[in-house]
């Protein structure tokens, strides 16, 4: 597994798969960095900071998943042995030949061998398969599915008899029957993942409501096995799920393009300065006691007592001072905001993308985020206020969470509490994360033609439909509704359709490019610009490809082009019409399907919601309804 997926998809709290066919869960941060006694740990060499992120997270800094280390020739042993642990989740076996349902534990290693009288008396020895079945609640609880109460319809079954799984024949769950060979009862799983909602809006669920009966619900048991934690009571009802199921795990991934705290920032140099244990430690202490308001000398002084002066003389007392700055944050109000209680954080807030906006328009020159002008094609200039070529980016990518059953919002204290099972002090905390570093294109559209095509009655009318379908999922859900205007349809469709052109003309994968958008409609904030930039952490990274793009002739013949095959969709007049009433994931998009602009959802920040081939192109009713229509040739 890569340390990347650690992060997201396969990050603390989520299920997979390993090469034995083990289903496993991954266990929380306490256990991440245990290590054996003859193991040196070094964890400087998995920290990893962006000041922004950590006063957006509230945390001291971040931690790159441990890779396994075998040990050096050299008998450097630092590090060596440390492994991501992983618990053994669903408990529940079966046999595939006598269908004998057995439970196993969290930390058993071995293969589970059929028990059942009629496979040892056979000579057989089957190692049974962990079951598909687990059940989930809203508040990303996870427990294994409860087959003894489902069959015996009680909460507490005094029979104890062996259970057998099924399979009775059809394509549904009313195939798959749970049986007690002591009592002889039997019972389909026909419905076990179905839910509804009463008119007063609360969401009832088949497996709480016809487990015994509507007016005794089955509720959450408040399971969290990734912690091994004991359950405590939660109040929601519980479903179920397969196990390999999408709506299993979301994970809350906050992301930041790294900039420097001051102009010009400082050096990589510098950075690796920062990662030296002693350095962290001296700048740990002088914030805490000092604050902000220190002279060069007494730094100097201080980390002298934690640096040998080979370390320490070669950096001057301004070079010192800007590393001192960068460990504290942009500002003094750092320091109370470490402290302070958490609050809700939403991804792609208008505030925390802003800086990030503002500081690529003004061609960065430094290690982490440098980008250059090579101007707009004339035909273009038009539609493009200006282009980046975004020659080198740095970007965090941090787990603070995860949600179950649906993808809503989560509260940044109730993600942490997900995630370990002792909470640290925010002077002490981390999050796991992982930085990649890359290139890419930024392109700003321009203001005036923007806004003098946002005023048309047609475009504000799609956007609505938009608006109104996401309205009814968030209303459905107990969720935040979101305006959803035509600048941010228009330009997340625009980046979906130039990365999909970028990949055959560039030649990367389909999931190596990713999205950045940059909207807002507050006077404060205004925004309108895209960042489409390499998203693996691999060579596709850097290779030079997706730069050279942005040269003014190459980026208009992809805009050309691009904008051509958005004109009719392989599965047009369909995917043109179909649109009018919304499709896609929870209806949230127009004319926008896998046939013309949805891309893996790796690359995509909405989850390739609110689209609409219409606000850029135009419909087949009113062609000239696109921002760029004109270019459709």
């Amino acid at each position: 597994m890569r340390r990347s997926q650690l992060v997201a998809p396969f990050g603390v709290g989520a299920m997979s798969v390993l090469v034995d066919g083990t289903s496993v869960i991954t266990a929380g941060l306490d256990y991440w960095f245990d290590h054996d006694q003859a193991t040196t740990l070094d964890e400087a060499e998995y920290q990893e900071y962006d000041w922004r992120l950590q006063e957006r997270l509230h945390v001291s800094g971040f931690r790159l998943p441990p890779d396994h280390r075998r040990g050096s020739k050299d008998g450097d042993n630092r590090n060596v042995g440390l492994r991501v642990p992983v618990l053994r989740f669903p408990l529940w076996s079966f046999c595939m030949y006598c269908k004998r349902l057995e439970r196993a534990t969290l930390t058993r290693k071995v293969a589970h061998i059929c028990p059942d009288a009629k496979c040892q008396s056979k000579g057989y020895r089957t190692r049974m398969a962990q079951v598909p079945f687990v059940a989930v609640c809203k508040h990303g609880h996870l427990d294994d599915f409860p087959f003894n109460e489902w069959v015996h319809r009680l909460r507490y079954p005094g029979c104890s008899g062996p259970l057998r799984l099924k399979s009775r024949g059809g394509g549904g769950l009313e195939g798959q029957v749970v049986a007690c060979d002591a009592c002889g009862k039997e019972r389909s799983l026909r419905g076990i993942m179905e839910s509804r909602t009463d008119p007063g809006g609360v969401e009832h669920t088949n497996l709480s409501d016809q487990l015994i009966a509507a007016d005794d619900p089955y509720l959450c048991t408040g399971s969290m096995p990734w912690l091994a934690e004991p359950a405590s009571a939660c109040s929601l009802p519980m479903r179920g799920a397969l196990r390999a199921a999408g709506n299993v795990y979301f994970p809350k991934v906050e992301s930041s393009i790294y900039l420097p705290p001051e102009e010009g920032g400082i050096s990589a140099e510098l950075h690796e300065f920062l990662r030296h244990p002693g350095v962290r430690t001296g700048l740990g202490m002088l914030r805490e006691f000092v604050g902000i308001d220190i002279t060069p000398a007494k730094l100097r002084n201080q980390l002298m007592k934690h640096l040998s002066p080979e370390v320490l003389n070669p950096h001057s007392d301004d070079n010192l001072m800007a590393a001192y700055l960068e460990y504290l944050g942009s500002d003094s109000d750092t320091l109370a905001n470490l402290n302070s209680g958490t609050m809700e954080i939403l991804t792609g807030d208008d505030e925390w993308r802003y800086p990030e906006y503002m500081r690529i328009r003004e061609e960065p020159q430094n290690d982490y985020l440098a980008a250059s002008d090579p101007g707009v094609d004339h035909g273009l200039a038009r539609y493009l206020a200006r282009v980046r070529s975004v020659d080198a980016l740095r970007e965090t990518r941090a787990l603070r969470g995860f949600t179950r059953v649906n993808d809503d919002a989560l509260r940044l204290s109730v993600g942490k509490h997900q995630l370990r099972r002792h909470p640290l002090p925010p002077e002490q905390d981390w999050l796991p994360a992982y930085v990649v570093r890359g290139e890419g294109i930024y392109i700003e559209l321009d203001d005036q033609t923007l806004s003098e095509w946002e005023r048309h009655p047609g475009v504000r009318s799609r956007a609505q439909k938009i608006t109104d379908h996401y309205g009814t999922v968030a209303s459905a859900r107990g969720l935040e509704a979101r305006a959803l205007g035509p600048r941010f349809v228009m330009l997340h469709t625009l980046a979906h359709l130039l990365i999909n052109e970028l990949v055959f003309t560039c030649g990367y994968s389909s999931a190596s490019l990713r999205e950045r958008l940059y909207v807002s409609d507050d006077p404060k904030r205004l925004m309108a610009g895209l960042l489409i930039y390499t998203a693996a952490g691999d060579s596709e990274g850097t290779m030079g490809g997706l730069v050279r793009m942005a040269r003014p002739d190459n980026l208009a013949a992809v805009f050309r082009s691009a904008v051509t095959k958005a004109a009719w969709c392989s599965t047009d007049p369909v995917c043109m019409d179909a649109g009018e009433k919304g499709q896609g994931p929870e209806s949230c998009n127009l004319a926008a399907c896998h046939s013309c602009a949805l891309l893996p959802e790796t690359s995509c920040e909405e989850f390739n919601r609110f689209m609409d081939r219409g606000l850029v192109i135009g419909t087949l009713a009113d062609p000239e309804l696109g921002f760029l229509s004109s270019l459709r040739g």
